[in-house]
C-alpha cells in the first residue's frame, strides 16, 4: 500500500530533541500529521523542540525516555497508548556513538553496554511495542529504523559502534521479509544507512570523496520519501553501496587496500564526537 503523507496519521520519533529526530518530527508536522510524539532523554533540548513544533501547528507529545532501558521503553510506550492510541509511523532514530579508540584500549566497558543497548537492542524492544497493532490494523503503517553505512563495512576505530549497527540492519531487514512472507504487505519497513552526517555527533571524523560528510537535511528529505515509498534498504551515498559491492566481490586484503588507500579506514582517526551537554 503506498503511502502518499502522513497526514491525519500518528508518529513517533526517537531521539527527537536534535539533529536529524527534530528533522523527522518537523516534516511530520509539514505534513500535518495527527499527532506526533518525541522520544529524548535530554529534556531541556525536548521541550524546546517541542514549544517549536507546536507553535508550528504541530499536536505534540512528549516523554522523557531513556531507550537503553527496556522498561522506560515498555512505561513510555504504555503512556503513548494512553494518550493518543496507536502509532502508524515508527522512527528509530535514537543512537549514540563512542569511539576514537582501538578495541583493546576500551577502559570504560559500560559504553559498549550501552551503544549496544542504544543502537541494537532499543529499536527492537521499540518496534515490538508497536508493530503488533500496526500489523492487525490493515492500514498503511511504516518503521523507519535509522543505522548506518557502518553497518556494512568494517571500519577501524569504531568497532562496537559498528557492530551495533551490523546487529541493527540485520535485524531491521529480517523484519521486513518477515511481514511480506507474512502477507502483511500495508507494512513497510525501511532500513537507512548513511555515512557521517553533519549533527555534531561525529564530529572531528574525517570527510574524503568515498566517505563525505552529508547534509541532514537532504538524510531526512530522503529517508522520509523512500520511507513513505516503503523502499526496504537506502544506502547513502552511491560510494558506500560500492564499499559494499566490494567487500563481496574482492579478497579480503585488497578491499582493506583499497578502502585504506581512499581513506575509509582513516576516516575516525580525530573523531571527537559532540560534547556531552
Amino acid at each position: 500500500m503506498k503511502l502518499e503523507s502522513v497526514a491525519g496519521r500518528t508518529v513517533l520519533v526517537t531521539g527527537a530533541a536534535m539533529g536529524l529526530g527534530k528533522l523527522f518530527a518537523t516534516t511530520a508536522v509539514h505534513e500535518r500529521a495527527a499527532a506526533v510524539v518525541l522520544w529524548d532523554i535530554n529534556e531541556a533540548a525536548l521541550k524546546e523542540t517541542a514549544a517549536e513544533l507546536t507553535e508550528l501547528g504541530g499536536t505534540v507529545h512528549y516523554h522523557v525516555v531513556d531507550v537503553s532501558s527496556q522498561e522506560a521503553i515498555t512505561e513510555a510506550a504504555a503512556a503513548v497508548r494512553a494518550e493518543i492510541g496507536d502509532i502508524d509511523i515508527l522512527v528509530n532514530n535514537a543512537g549514540i556513538v563512542r569511539g576514537n579508540q582501538f578495541f583493546w584500549e576500551t577502559t570504560n566497558r559500560a559504553d559498549i553496554e550501552k551503544t549496544m543497548a542504544i543502537n541494537s537492542l532499543a529499536p527492537m524492544w521499540i518496534t515490538l511495542e508497536f508493530l503488533p497493532a500496526m500489523v492487525a490494523s490493515k492500514s498503511p503503517s511504516r518503521v523507519l529504523n535509522i543505522a548506518s553505512s557502518a553497518g556494512l563495512v568494517s571500519n577501524p576505530r569504531m568497532s562496537v559502534y559498528a557492530a551495533s549497527k551490523w546487529a541493527a540492519i540485520g535485524w531491521s531487514d529480517s523484519v521486513r521479509i518477515e511481514l511480506e512472507q507474512a502477507g502483511h504487505e500495508h507494512v513497510k519497513i525501511t532500513t537507512v544507512c548513511p555515512t557521517y552526517i553533519d549533527t555534531g555527533m561525529f564530529d572531528g571524523a574525517k570527510g574524503f570523496w568515498f566517505t563525505p560528510i552529508l547534509k541532514q537535511d537532504v538524510v531526512v528529505q530522503t529517508s522520509w520519501t523512500q520511507m513513505k515509498a516503503g523502499t526496504p534498504l537506502l544506502v547513502l551515498p552511491w560510494t558506500s553501496r560500492f564499499n559494499k559491492a566490494l567487500s563481496g566481490l574482492l579478497p579480503i586484503r585488497a578491499r582493506d587496500l583499497f578502502l585504506n588507500t581512499v581513506g575509509v579506514y582513516r576516516s575516525m582517526d580525530h573523531f571527537t564526537g559532540r560534547k556531552e551537554s
